[in-house]
């Protein structure tokens, strides 16, 4: 175990601004995606330039990047992987994230000296799965999503000092097991478990009787709705204390195709969550109700704790809707700080003179401010932003002494 941190908040990237966002806002390491081989091609991704400056940013930062090449693989991939980890084994990352066993042997054979861990993919839910992994070379092992925190613990007692535990502490729950899932191969033609889902658990369900073909009947349980498959968000704020005792060294964050804003605000609050606790428990627990607030600023399907707990029951679920709540709309991130006090933004959604906005610090808290006046890039005012990736300087009711390159701005919804 990195004997340097108590624990490793683990954040994800889908790109390379994304990487950038994690880190300045507090992440100890980031995962992202490389253009072939991992679990969301749908994200941006990244290219082995790309890589490299990701890699050069964390570094520089005290972070760590960690790759992911966690698909099921078919032999068709079997014959492209061993060039693959030719190019990226002199790139600089700490790690290669795997799930299966032959790409695995192949990432011994052809990256000797690459720090391994597997997948939650990869269906570990016992400490001799732990223990096998640890004997084949792994220096870490995500968990089965479906394990308690009990189990965990157990696990941590029965497995070597140096194998480090990684868990998912907040996003997106899967509807099948550790993820292996067949709705989107079988219904879409992508398959998931080689990076192409297409979310079919979040769609909307109706039984047909095979004698009345186009006679659709609701799924319904309780009158709730029939989005049977869509569970709640998994957010373990509250439980930081639980998740150290029982030994996961790695907090990870999932969402690799979310937004700069998401990232920003998961990597901020549970940075300032987990470090008020190493500080002070009592700290930490004074603190909660301000974590939640802060954790809500991300786009969310309501909240649960998942297995951790025990086994998730119908309050886990959402039947009536498949929608995120939204309390924050993302308005971009800035891109240089300028000697006249305006800043660069690329415009991400509408806002307009006189709308009261919120800049992220990196660290602890908010800075309000107005919008007081908006140009182009050919320095013509306007009233309004309405046009998305818009070039725009923008200045405020405040001091531009405050704000710094990368700070995220955002604007209440309501």
């Amino acid at each position: 175990m990195n004997k340097d941190k108590t624990v490793e908040l683990l954040l994800p990237a889908g790109g390379l601004d994304t990487l950038i966002c994690a880190v300045d806002y507090g992440a100890d390491a980031v995962y992202i995606g490389g253009q072939r081989f991992g679990l969301r091609a749908k994200a941006d991704n990244f290219s082995i330039e790309d890589m490299k400056k990701g890699v050069e940013y964390a570094h520089a930062h005290g972070a760590k990047v960690y790759l992911t090449v966690n698909i099921f693989a078919h032999n068709n991939d079997i014959h492209e992987i061993p060039e693959y980890f030719k190019e990226i084994k002199d790139v600089g990352l700490d790690a290669v994230l795997i799930s299966d066993p032959g790409v695995f042997m192949l990432a011994k054979k052809y990256m000797p000296e690459m720090e391994l861990h597997i997948s939650t993919q990869a269906n570990n839910t016992n400490y001799e799965t732990f223990n096998f992994w640890y004997g084949m070379g792994a220096k870490r092992v995500v968990t089965a999503r479906e394990l308690s925190l009990a189990e965990i613990k157990e696990i941590r007692a029965n497995i070597p000092d140096d194998l480090e535990i990684e868990a998912f502490m907040h996003g997106a729950m899967c509807i099948s097991y550790s993820g292996r899932c067949l709705l989107s191969n079988y219904m879409a033609g992508r398959d998931a478990n080689r990076g192409l889902c297409t979310h079919p658990c979040r769609w909307k369900y109706a039984v047909v009787e095979e004698s009345r073909p186009g006679e659709y009947m609701p799924i319904e349980e309780d009158e709730r709705g029939t989005y049977i498959f869509n569970s709640k968000d998994l957010c373990m704020i509250e439980h930081i204390p639980e998740m150290i005792e029982a030994g996961i060294y790695s907090f990870k964050i999932e969402g690799r195709m979310k937004t700069k804003l998401y990232v920003a605000a998961a990597a901020r609050t549970y940075r300032e969550a987990i470090d008020d606790y190493l500080e002070s428990p009592e700290l930490y627990k004074s603190k909660i109700e301000h974590y939640k607030e802060q954790i809500s600023a991300c786009t969310y399907r309501q909240f649960t704790t998942g297995f951790y707990f025990g086994k998730p029951d119908s309050d886990s679920q959402i039947y009536d809707s498949n929608t995120y709540v939204r309390n924050y709309i993302y308005l971009g991130v800035i891109e240089e700080v300028n000697d006249d006090g305006s800043v660069l933004l690329y415009q991400k959604n509408k806002f307009c003179i006189g709308d009261n906005v919120e800049i992220m610090d990196f660290r602890k808290g908010d800075i309000k401010a107005e919008v007081k006046s908006i140009r182009d890039e050919y320095g013509r005012e306007q009233e309004s932003a309405p046009h998305p990736s818009q070039k725009l300087y923008i200045k405020f009711n405040i001091s531009a002494d405050c704000l710094k390159k990368g700070m995220i701005i955002r604007m209440n919804s309501n």
